[in-house]
């Protein structure tokens, strides 16, 4: 490029083009540039945009990432989204990185802030990663909200944590802190700690302005009082409400009995579980996984080591493998009875609840023997498990095996083929392939409307290409299809627990890596080296290479997984939880237009999410 086109440019387009033309500079770059050209993806951007317009990133992960200028972000997603053939029609997940403080960004764009996206084409079985350099004094981006319906509220939640706006979205305020906070929180300069901010008090004034910003104004919300001869009711359903499962608020626009609108509000369960997995080490933030759909319990843990693991290069035991899939299928069973349990009650029974929550403790007792913890036993480890299947686990394993299928059919016929139960659920809150895909919808959500895809079978992790399971699909995506598919889940996940028990390997429980936490504990009382270094890869955690890596898992609710940014220190410099329930909630209004209450009760309940999973 010559010397007068680089003078008309700014200092950031200047670097962004000489990236893009990476391939004439040589070594590390040219290297990059060549595996990167090699995907056939990139052929279809090259053909279609030029090479210009695009800067290669190499990820551990391998997913196809590129780096787009702002200007032309809209266009190059809209290909994406609409005229590439086997187009992305999901946008699996949006997110901000605060670059200021990173270190490691070789061959990337000069940013402050980069918006990413995450785009899924289930025809293709790809994954697609697109970065948006922004400078802070100008962090603004078109909003893709009418790419992509679910794209709402990943903005709202990138403007709120990172201050990044989002122009044309079309109600860009906060979502998962209150209206009053002060900054943003995911920022690098906001305080991690209490204890790095003021101590707080209470004003009168203070109180008063807080009670008045809670104040329900429909127009803030998108409604509308009154439609020409008609006056609306609005009611809240929530946050503190049976049926709402957790700390939930739907605010219900009525006429009569009928919603005209309902929108949801989220929130009031936030803790901040990324900030905190940017302070502790990568070894002491796996307990906190745990809590993130607290009914999952070790599930949680999968999708968080894998991502460790891949930027470490542990490559861990076969029987690691098999015993990390058993204890998940445990659990996808034991939320699958909360589920079924509660969605029976929603709608009217009383007596399955307590018959699954008996069988849900006696998964809780295998659990709790191989273990040690039952809903939260945070046993997973970087490179392998916390310790070795104890004796006796084979028979437990066994007679709960015995003793399972014939309750599920006892189930059967108490719930599933209960009449009031099949009028109350089928054709209500039934939404198609397309509308699941535009909204993000994953797990049960997304298999209910027939479509095949499941991450264990489609993109197979930790081993799960060597079993063999079903899917379960269902046909009109409604409330029934959603408890239908879970219910067969259930018998699947039998399947694969039967073949951990037929096909258990041997061998260690742990990788024998240096980056192993906590590393074998064999030679620590032999030799004062492998003790020190027993004492500081746990103490301070192990020190994982620079790089960038996200690895999907199928969890009890959907589509889960960590997009971990690592700065080749002690503990993550980003850390991004994508999490089903989130972008599930989205489609309440979708579902529950026109419909009565009573069926909003039954949608909310075949959802099947928990609100940890959505504040996080």
């Amino acid at each position: 490029m010559s010397e007068e086109v680089l003078s008309d440019q700014s200092a950031a387009q200047q670097a962004f083009v000489r990236l893009a033309t990476a391939k004439a500079s040589g070594g590390r770059a040219r290297a990059n540039h060549e595996k990167w050209i090699a995907q056939p993806l990139i052929a279809e951007l090259l053909q279609r945009f030029g090479a210009a317009v695009f800067v290669a990133q190499l990820t551990v992960d391998d997913i196809p990432t590129v780096w787009v200028q702002r200007k032309d972000v809209l266009d190059v997603l809209s290909f994406f989204c609409k005229e590439i053939s086997s187009s992305f029609s999901m946008l699996y997940d949006l997110t901000v990185i605060d670059e200021r403080l990173r270190k490691h960004r070789e061959l990337q764009p000069p940013s402050d802030f980069t918006v990413v996206y995450t785009l899924l084409s289930v025809e293709r079985n790809q994954f697609l990663r697109i970065k948006i350099p922004l400078q802070a004094e100008d962090a603004v981006t078109p909003s893709v909200v009418r790419l992509w319906k679910n794209a709402n509220w990943y903005e709202r939640e990138a403007w709120d944590m990172f201050g990044v706006r989002f122009e044309g979205h079309p109600n860009l305020r906060r979502i998962l802190l209150p209206p009053t906070w002060q900054g943003h929180a995911l920022r690098k300069d906001h305080p991690a700690r209490a204890t790095e901010m003021d101590p707080f008090s209470l004003s009168a004034e203070r109180q008063d302005a807080e009670q008045e910003a809670l104040r329900f104004n429909p127009e803030d919300w998108g409604m509308q009082p009154a439609h020409d001869d008609t006056d609306f009711m609005f009611l809240n359903l929530g946050p503190n409400h049976p049926s709402v499962h957790g700390v939930f608020r739907v605010v219900l626009q009525l006429d009569g009995e009928e919603i005209v609108e309902a929108v949801p509000d989220i929130g009031y369960h936030h803790r901040g579980a990324e900030k905190m997995g940017e302070r502790q080490s990568w070894h002491s933030y796996i307990p906190y996984t745990d809590r993130i759909d607290y009914l999952g319990g070790v599930m949680n843990n999968l999708p968080y080591v894998l991502a460790v693991e891949k930027l470490a290069g542990i490559e861990v035991p076969e029987r690691v493998k098999v015993i990390r899939i058993m204890l998940v299928e445990l659990f996808r069973i034991a939320s699958h009875l909360v589920f079924y349990g509660t969605f029976s009650q929603d709608i009217g029974q009383m007596s399955p609840v307590f018959y699954m929550f008996v069988d849900r403790e006696k998964v809780f007792h295998i659990i709790e023997a191989i273990s040690g913890g039952r809903m939260h036993p945070s046993w997973f480890r970087i490179g392998g498990v916390a310790h070795d299947l104890p004796k006796g686990w084979d028979r437990m394993v066994r007679e709960f095996l015995d003793y399972m299928p014939p309750r599920l059919q006892h189930y059967d016929k108490m719930v599933m083929r209960n009449s009031i139960i099949r009028q109350r659920t089928r054709g209500i809150g039934s939404i198609s392939t397309e509308e699941a895909l535009e909204w993000g919808a994953s797990g049960a959500m997304l298999r209910a409307t027939g479509l095949n895809w499941d991450v264990r079978k489609k993109q197979p992790y930790s081993g799960y290409d060597q079993f063999e399971f079903d899917v379960p699909l269902g046909v009109n995506g409604d409330c029934y299809d959603r408890c239908s598919v879970r219910v067969e889940e259930m018998r699947q996940s039998l399947r694969i627990i039967s073949q951990c028990l037929e096909n258990m390997p041997e061998g260690p429980y742990k990788a024998k890596h240096k980056l192993t936490t906590p590393p074998p504990k064999e030679r620590t009382m032999l030799d004062i080296e492998t003790l020190i270094q027993h004492f500081t890869t746990v103490s301070w955690g192990p020190v994982i290479p620079a790089g960038e890596v996200c690895i999907p898992i199928e969890a009890t609710k959907g589509m889960n997984s960590y997009y971990l940014v690592s700065d080749g220190n002690t503990m993550a410099y980003r850390t991004r939880i994508r999490t089903p329930s989130f972008a599930h909630l989205q489609m309440i209004p979708t579902m529950s237009r026109g419909l009565m209450i009573a069926d909003l009760i039954a949608i909310i309940a075949s959802i099947d999410f928990v609100m940890a999973d959505v504040d996080r």
